[in-house]
């Protein structure tokens, strides 16, 4: 066998049975018996497609034999799907907030910031224009403002902590990079466990933001470029990277990870992502490397 698609559901809500593993073995050529990797979670089948295909489309085509069943597919080949790289982006991916909108609540703007944020996210105007734009609404906040949002709004998404750690424990090495700000992403990765974390500086002057953010940008071309650098600096190759975000800011940074993950992401960039994740949580990024619940590090 030489691809394997795994299933995977909701560990909140588990959605997967045998009933659903033999109407998805049923859609892939030569397939193997299911292995469970969680029961009732995630699963396994090993397959050998007849011919090299687009695995995007054949993760579809399980979909759709699972009748719209809350389960996510990812369908890959088997050999290199252990990875040592993984880069994640911050905002709605591995906490379930856009920084930059709580800020813009305290400053009464958070609708009008959050309108631009979305509109940015969905590919529909650039990112880094939109982000100055965004950036001088905060002009003259206090800047100790920080703490209380990370206290009283930032949460972690499940199975980040999970994630991060049992990479880690694996030999992995572990990227935060955002669009966002590291007044963020320090305290972020300090609690998920990452080994560093990459994202853009607001200027403060006096204890208050001066509406700037220091040049350049970290967006779409720096967070491609990390994943070029560290890819780099640690030997590997390609196939043995993976990243997931879920923003046009991602894509190029997902295109060019081994296995790029779309994580309940904006529609197109769900469709361009070699894999997209709408139901289960962050484990299942676990789940996609062969990795069963037991070998997890919890939180």
């Amino acid at each position: 066998m030489t691809h394997v698609a795994t299933l995977v559901s909701n560990p909140a809500a588990p959605a997967l049975d045998d009933a659903l593993l033999a109407r998805a073995a049923a859609a892939l050529p030569h397939a193997q018996a299911p292995v469970w990797l969680n029961p009732g979670i995630a699963a396994d089948l090993s397959f050998a497609p007849e011919a090299p295909g687009d695995n995007r489309a054949l993760a579809d085509t399980l979909r759709a034999a699972l009748g719209g069943a809350p389960v996510d597919i990812i369908v890959q080949p088997i050999a290199g799907r252990r990875k040592k790289l993984f880069l994640a982006d911050m905002d709605s991916t591995m906490i379930g907030q856009e920084c930059i909108d709580e800020l813009a609540d305290f400053a009464g703007m958070k609708a009008h910031v959050s309108e631009i944020t979305e509109r940015a996210m969905r590919g529909e105007i650039a990112f880094e224009p939109a982000l100055r734009e965004r950036v001088a609404l905060l002009r003259g906040l206090d800047a100790k403002i920080v703490a209380q949002v990370i206290a009283e709004r930032i949460t972690l998404t499940p199975g980040g902590t999970t994630l991060v750690r049992t990479m880690r424990a694996n030999g992995a090495h572990t990227a935060l990079v955002s669009g966002g700000f590291t007044l963020f992403t320090s305290e972020v990765a300090k609690a998920i466990g990452f080994h560093e974390n990459r994202a853009n500086v607001l200027v403060v002057e006096d204890d208050k933001f001066a509406g700037l953010v220091s040049e350049p940008i970290l967006g779409r071309e720096a967070k491609y470029a990390t994943l070029i650098a560290l890819r780099t600096r640690y030997g590997l190759s390609h196939h043995e990277t993976m990243a997931v975000g879920d923003g046009a800011n991602d894509l190029a940074m997902l295109e060019e990870a081994g296995l790029g993950v779309a994580y309940h992401a904006k529609p197109a960039v769900a469709a361009a992502a070699h894999v997209r994740i709408d139901h289960a949580d962050l484990t299942a990024l676990l789940y996609a490397q062969g990795y069963r619940v037991n070998d997890f590090i919890q939180n």
